[in-house]
């Protein structure tokens, strides 16, 4: 044993939880090995043994996996490969992965899947206006959907607005069927859906009739000061600059505001977004705040986060070589 090597010995409380812990046929522990080649493995009984370099950081993250399987968190491949990157961010994945933000639809618990998501919805919590800026898949939305639910339940505003940008993305609105709110249907859908998915299809539809829940586009924002309201900006990157400041100065007593956007894809004509550069003009103005998701962030399928980071990389690279 050279001198970096340690030995660390974790005590698992119970057999339940040890099965859970090593997975189908030890899926977990293989996962686990993989994400820590310089480090053995053994279980006997109900103790992980660690021998290695990195013995110190494998017993906390079966710590934290005990903690979590204690309080009820499934274990899977996306949700173990999530924890293994937040010990080796030295995150608390059991604080983080158990917060609950809200319970939605079919009594499911809505909670953060990432450091950044839980970093994202404390924001929220703490400022009047939060931006949310990333890439697809890292729960911008989703997750700002359920804060307005949760301020909506505690009577901390009296209605909830969710408006997008309706851009033009390779066909045209007129060409579209129907009256004006049927063309833009699509560009709210996604919208749509977030609500669906947290409430259930009765209540959702109760929410929208009453107008306690609002879906429309950016351009019926203006001219209006909204007050009392939780307003949640999708799409902010498809703003120009003059809808962006707009939308900012519509914002009344007792509201909150989160804008969510992914500068990689702006389809506003002629690329000028009211997202790009906003962060270094608004900057130190009490009460708004810029909260940056990452590929570390996503949630949807192993591969998108993969393609995220390649694209990163990719900018990046281009970064580097024109000098930036």
């Amino acid at each position: 044993m050279t001198a970096t090597e340690t030995t660390t010995i974790v005590v698992v409380p119970g057999t339940h939880l040890m099965a859970a812990l090593l997975g189908p046929r030890d899926q977990h522990l293989r996962q686990i090995e993989q994400a820590f080649p310089r480090t053995d493995i053994v279980v006997r009984g109900n103790e992980v043994i660690a021998r290695g370099e990195d013995a110190d950081q494998v017993a906390k993250l079966f710590d934290e996996l005990v903690g979590l399987l204690q309080r009820g968190h499934e274990l899977d491949e996306p949700s173990l490969g999530r924890v293994i990157g937040m010990v080796d961010a030295d995150e608390r994945p059991s604080e983080v992965l158990t917060h609950d933000v809200l319970r939605g639809a079919r009594g499911r618990q809505v909670r953060p899947k990432s450091a950044g998501q839980k970093r994202y919805i404390d924001a929220i919590a703490q400022n009047v206006i939060t931006f949310g800026i990333g890439p697809a898949g890292t729960g911008k939305s989703w997750l700002a959907v359920a804060m307005a639910l949760k301020a909506l339940q505690a009577k901390e505003v009296q209605r909830i607005i969710l408006t997008r940008p309706a851009v033009e993305a390779g066909e045209r609105l007129g060409f579209l069927p129907g009256d004006l709110m049927a063309k833009i249907d699509p560009y709210l859908r996604p919208l749509y859906d977030a609500l669906y998915d947290m409430v259930e299809p009765e209540g959702a539809q109760r929410l929208l009739e009453r107008q306690t829940v609002e879906v429309a586009p950016l351009a019926f924002m203006r001219g209006r000061t909204l007050n009392n309201s939780f307003i949640i900006l999708d799409e902010a990157q498809n703003t120009t600059p003059e809808q962006m400041k707009m939308f900012l100065t519509r914002i009344g007593f007792g509201s909150r505001v989160v804008v969510t956007g992914d500068v990689t894809q702006v389809d506003v004509p002629n690329g000028k977004s009211g997202l790009l550069g906003l962060e270094r003009v608004l900057t130190g103005i009490e009460g708004l705040t810029f909260v940056h998701l990452s590929a570390a962030d996503v949630v949807r399928h192993r591969i998108v986060a993969d393609i995220v980071a390649a694209y990163e990389r990719g900018d990046r690279g281009e970064q580097g070589r024109a000098g930036v």
